[in-house]
């Protein structure tokens, strides 16, 4: 997001950041190196350095509260390079990232389903058995 002419967030669309970077791209020549294959191991590259980011810190707390905020600038700077790798191979690949990542998640949800409550989140009358919950079909 970035801020709008009233100082209020402005949502950036994936077809926003392709046409930026695809201008970019045409405007110094670059096209010719963009193959997908030159474009993924830049993208590589760009989540090894995002990878050293957090090499030596051990587990990080969500928000990551305890950086200082050039570390966060930092971390930034990181995550949208790989994302503009992304975003750059998928419009050169001719994939919809959108859509793809929209399917992504329908067939995601299907491959792992909620699951069905247990006796921690529900009322009734469970039964245990060696070490399974079984609850009533009624639930």
């Amino acid at each position: 997001m970035k801020k709008g002419e009233e100082g209020g967030e402005v949502e950036v669309s994936l077809q926003t950041l392709s046409k930026k970077m695809d201008d970019f791209a045409k405007a110094r020549d670059w096209e010719k190196y963009h193959s997908p294959r030159n474009l993924l191991l830049a993208m590589v590259g760009e989540v090894g350095e995002l990878s050293e980011i957090f090499q030596w810190k051990g587990e990080v707390a969500r928000g990551c509260p305890d950086w200082k905020e050039e570390e966060k600038v930092h971390l930034g700077e990181e995550l949208s390079d790989v994302l503009l790798y992304l975003v750059r191979l998928s419009d050169v690949c001719g994939v919809d990232l959108g859509k793809a990542a929209l399917r992504k998640i329908e067939l995601n949800a299907i491959k792992y389903p909620v699951p069905k409550e247990t006796d921690d989140h529900c009322v009734g009358d469970g039964e245990h058995s060696s070490g399974n919950i079984k609850l009533n079909e009624e639930h």
